[in-house]
């Protein structure tokens, strides 16, 4: 585990995207199993009606299997997807499972943007964000651009507002003791690894 207090953020977020994009693609399959396993029958992955995940890039572990398995027990998922402007945006887009996708500018597959098929965040059950690093204080290191944060940010302003559940995913060789939260930084209830709940 990182000793996080004495590292710049950067040099935190270039060490831990080292750590994750050296994991073998064997170590990726089955930390995308374990993953499965840990949280496919949890109650608040059952009970969650709207669900909105990731696809997997740059090491980050895989929640494919747990998408396909919302999927088909009926759920409503979604994808975030990067307005064109502003382009500090990012909306949740419904998608079905034969959806087709086209890499966003940064080289992550999307659906076409359609604002007809976005949902708002509030009105999710369940976000499962992706996350460079994480500790066991509900902090979450993300890769810098905001989105995510920006797009949650009304959840400072509403202290009685609980929607939606925010679950990190992460290997665990992303967890560090303890990262400085910015005063833009959303925590999350918490981070999932193939390994357990933190």
């Amino acid at each position: 585990m990182l000793e996080a207090s004495n590292l710049p953020r950067a040099q935190l977020r270039r060490l831990l995207r080292q750590q994750r994009r050296a994991l073998s693609a064997h170590a990726q399959h089955a930390a995308a199993r374990g993953l499965y396993r840990q949280l496919a029958q949890h109650p608040r992955f059952r009970r969650a009606r709207h669900i909105a995940l990731y696809l997997p890039n740059d090491g980050e572990i895989d929640p494919r299997p747990l998408l396909r398995a919302a999927q088909r027990r009926g759920k409503t998922t979604y994808l975030p997807v990067l307005n064109a402007w502003p382009r500090s945006k990012m909306a949740f887009q419904r998608i079905s499972p034969d959806e087709h996708l086209r890499a966003n500018r940064f080289g992550i597959p999307e659906p076409r943007h359609n604002p007809k098929r976005q949902r708002k965040v509030w009105a999710l059950d369940l976000v499962l964000l992706p996350l460079v690093g994480f500790d066991r204080f509900g902090g979450r290191l993300g890769m810098g651009g905001g989105f995510y944060d920006r797009s949650l940010a009304y959840r400072k302003m509403r202290k009685n507002w609980h929607k939606p559940t925010l679950l990190g995913l992460a290997h665990e060789c992303q967890q560090v003791d303890r990262l400085v939260m910015a005063s833009w930084d959303v925590p999350l209830a918490a981070t999932v690894t193939n390994n357990g709940w933190y």
